[in-house]
């Protein structure tokens, strides 16, 4: 079984900064994206943004040139640093992934962390 650990949420001032790691564990034969989602009260789960296996990214419009999603292959680690932090990011922000194991299709999410921006 694959499990996601989510770590680095909190609470930040607006324009601060926040970097979100998640490590994925378990019997993972190849992973095609990683990436973050999040969840805001009363809102949908939206992308964040996402990482594929060769680099490729892939980030909702709402945070382009602030946020940045990078990925270390070897550790199936993926981490998420944002930057310019607004109170709009307030959200639960999940990790997810989706690849194969020995027995089948991945699709595991995390359990989510809370990013918190308030002055």
């Amino acid at each position: 079984q694959v499990q996601l650990v989510e770590s680095g949420g909190g609470l930040v001032q607006p324009g601060g900064s926040l970097r979100l790691s998640c490590a994925a564990s378990g019997t993972i034969f190849s992973i095609y994206f990683m990436g973050w989602y999040r969840q805001a009260p009363g809102k949908q789960r939206e992308l964040v943004g996402v990482i594929t296996s060769g680099g490729t990214t892939n980030y909702a419009d709402s945070v382009k040139g602030r946020f940045t999603v990078s990925r270390d292959n070897a550790k199936n680690t993926v981490y998420l640093q944002m930057n310019s932090l607004k109170p709009e990011d307030t959200a639960v922000y999940y990790c997810h992934l989706r690849g194969r194991s020995d027995v089948g299709d991945l699709d595991p999410w995390g359990q989510g962390t809370q990013v918190t921006v308030s002055s």
